[in-house]
């Protein structure tokens, strides 16, 4: 079983470390101080199990299994029980809380061992990267958006994005002149994002209601929103009229 372990307290990882290695069945492949190191790390040695702790600097836990994708399976490490029900919402093979005795770690490991022969394993992956994200709506409005580059991590502050236009399964996010795609439906991230700062004015837009300058004709019966630096973003008559409702 290759085992990531990813904590930023060293000495929290060395205990684990100290712990795991008394398994001959248990390699560790690596270990990591945040959770940025952790996405990449995931996609990179593809481990079978990551113990990972849930708050840590710049991506919590439950990001980076948003982040990581279905490959692998969690046991969630942390000293605080109020993250237990959500770890589990998020289909973690198990919680440990800190400082967790042996016997509790062999019952985690039991359990790893036990769905890791399933063939069921990456149903199961899916399933957690699916209800990571249900969790992170639970958590509206979004204060940034997340999104993989490459091996990189772009955390995108919601108060920075123009617009969002949808893009067949992903979304593009703009801000200040840039654009990052997202895999993504766009009725998703609608439901996340603040209703009091951003506004769906077409089935393929949603735009920063402190981005829009002005309102502009189209044509006939039709109306477009001009956002700082000019863009034009369509505006759709249902939209329009949300856009007046707001503006009386």
């Amino acid at each position: 079983m290759r085992v990531m372990i990813v904590d930023d307290e060293r000495l929290a990882r060395a205990v684990l470390r100290e712990h795991l290695e008394a398994y001959s069945d248990v390699e560790i492949v690596g270990e990591c101080a945040n959770g940025f190191e952790a996405v990449k790390a995931i996609a990179e040695l593809a481990p079978d199990l990551v113990f990972l702790d849930i708050q840590m600097p710049k991506l919590d836990g439950f990001e980076v299994v948003e982040l990581a994708g279905a490959k692998t399976q969690y046991v969630f490490v942390t000293a605080y029980d109020q993250f237990a029900l959500r770890a589990f919402e998020v289909h973690a093979l198990d919680y440990l809380l800190k400082p967790f005795a042996r016997e509790r770690l062999e019952q985690a490991l039991a359990h790893a061992r036990e769905r890791l022969g399933s063939p069921a394993v990456a149903a199961a992956g899916s399933q957690a990267v699916a209800a990571a994200q249900e969790a992170a709506q639970r958590r509206t409005p979004l204060t940034r958006i997340l999104i993989r580059d490459g091996a990189r991590v772009q955390l995108i502050p919601a108060a920075g994005i123009d617009y969002i236009e949808a893009q067949d399964d992903y979304v593009q996010v703009v801000a200040g002149g840039r654009a990052w795609l997202k895999s993504q439906r766009l009725s998703e991230l609608e439901e996340q994002l603040d209703p009091g700062a951003f506004l769906r004015v077409h089935r393929s837009y949603i735009v920063s209601l402190a981005a829009i300058e002005r309102i502009e004709p189209a044509g006939k019966d039709s109306h477009c929103a001009v956002l700082r630096g000019g863009v034009r973003i369509p505006v759709s008559r249902s939209g329009y009229q949300k856009l007046r409702e707001l503006m009386r």
